[in-house]
């Protein structure tokens, strides 16, 4: 696919696409005219790297964690540096925190819907 269609497919701007290639966070093939062809995996990809970057985390560590974006068995760390290590366990903390409250609210809009629901079946079957 091209660059458009990724961008329309992840909703992050071409721009920033190529910002990602320049760091390293996403490889696209090179065709021959030179256009990029981005493969079906690199939706995903884009996906989760928007998503930490959302949190705060920065490029470089993320260029850093891509062999756990994927399902990799071993990781190595070279060189951890424990200010870094305390910058992602806060992040990490402040994610799983991020998760109980949409999980607490899906849980309420489930909870609403299936009210809604019954009050709708109660009034189907009133109704002569």
């Amino acid at each position: 696919m091209r660059i458009g269609e990724l961008a329309q497919r992840t909703g992050v701007p071409a721009r920033m696409l190529r910002y990602y290639e320049e760091q390293g966070l996403i490889s696209p093939r090179r065709l021959d005219n030179g256009y990029r062809e981005y493969d079906e995996y690199l939706v995903d990809r884009v996906m989760k790297v928007r998503g930490l970057l959302d949190s705060g985390i920065p490029t470089r560590i993320i260029g850093d964690m891509l062999p756990c974006l994927g399902e990799s068995t071993e990781i190595v760390v070279v060189d951890p540096d424990p200010e870094l290590r305390e910058l992602l366990v806060r992040e990490r903390d402040r994610m799983t925190e991020r998760v109980a409250f949409l999980e607490h609210n899906r849980d309420a809009l489930d909870r609403y819907l299936e009210a809604m629901d019954r009050n709708t079946e109660r009034e189907r079957s009133s109704t002569p």
